[in-house]
């Protein structure tokens, strides 16, 4: 049994979870795998550590299932897309399973909020941090109850949040962050938190919007028991490919910005 980290930008893809019809990153893998010979369908053992939304990128994506030695992260990536790599791997005992032994999992959230206080912001976010039962802050309606760590800070104009928790439900960060954000604007008022995190059902306008899927990234799944080894050549294919996103899209927001400054209103 091996695991792997993998990173993918999720903006082309219909999430993580493989589903008919649309293209998933778990579609990629799978499709890799069986290129290489390493299984027909899903391999034996598979399991991930999470499933990422629409939109949401990932840079510790966790995959373990059986394969053979040669199966490296380099070796992987040479079937994957570019916008999907691997990146380092561990070797893992034959009864793990990624998704039911990761002891947490983190992510970050990069919110455009230039305006947003951020006392305000640390101030809603640290009445939600701890166990609660975020009923309200989910579509999910069972087994709603988590325990959330994390922090806030400002980063020129955005508010990023870095957010850690055992698992989540649907939603919940996206929903966390909109909430602390509504706060930390002046949207809504600080009591509004209470309000979210009571036993009362909330809906309509009255509730919390997801916030956009894109800004977010899974950062980590923990397993205290793996060892995980960057692969040299994976790593440095997986940089690459991120630098030139970040260029990419730095220019677009650039030329959004001048076709933007140059429409009379």
């Amino acid at each position: 049994m091996r695991a792997f980290r993998v990173a993918y930008d999720g903006r082309p893809f219909h999430g993580f979870q493989r589903q008919p019809d649309v293209p998933t990153v778990e579609d990629r893998l799978f499709d890799a795998l069986r290129a290489l010979g390493v299984a027909d369908r899903k391999p034996d053992g598979y399991a991930a550590a999470g499933r990422t939304d629409a939109g949401v990128s990932a840079v510790a994506q966790t995959v373990a299932f059986e394969c053979p030695d040669w199966l490296t992260p380099a070796a992987f990536n040479s079937e994957l897309p570019g916008s999907i790599r691997a990146w380092a791997s561990a070797d893992a005992p034959p009864d793990f399973h990624a998704t039911h032994h990761a002891a947490s999992r983190a992510y970050e959230y990069h919110c455009y909020a230039p305006g947003a206080d951020l006392d305000r912001a640390r101030a809603a976010l640290d009445d939600l941090r701890g166990e609660h039962d975020f009923h309200n802050l989910t579509p999910d309606e069972a087994n709603t109850v988590r325990e959330l760590r994390g922090e806030v800070r400002r980063d020129g104009a955005y508010l990023v949040f870095a957010l850690r928790a055992g698992g989540f439900v649907r939603e919940m960060i996206r929903r966390v962050v909109s909430l602390v954000r509504a706060v930390a604007t002046g949207d809504a008022p600080a009591s509004k938190v209470e309000r979210v995190l009571g036993a009362e059902p909330i809906q309509g306008p009255d509730g919390v919007a997801p916030a956009p899927a894109f800004p977010l990234v899974l950062t980590d799944a923990s397993y205290p028991s793996l060892s995980f080894r960057p692969d040299a050549t994976a790593a440095a294919s997986a940089r690459e490919v991120f630098e030139d996103l970040r260029e990419e899209r730095a220019t677009a927001a650039r030329v959004a910005a001048a076709v933007a400054r140059r429409i009379d209103g």
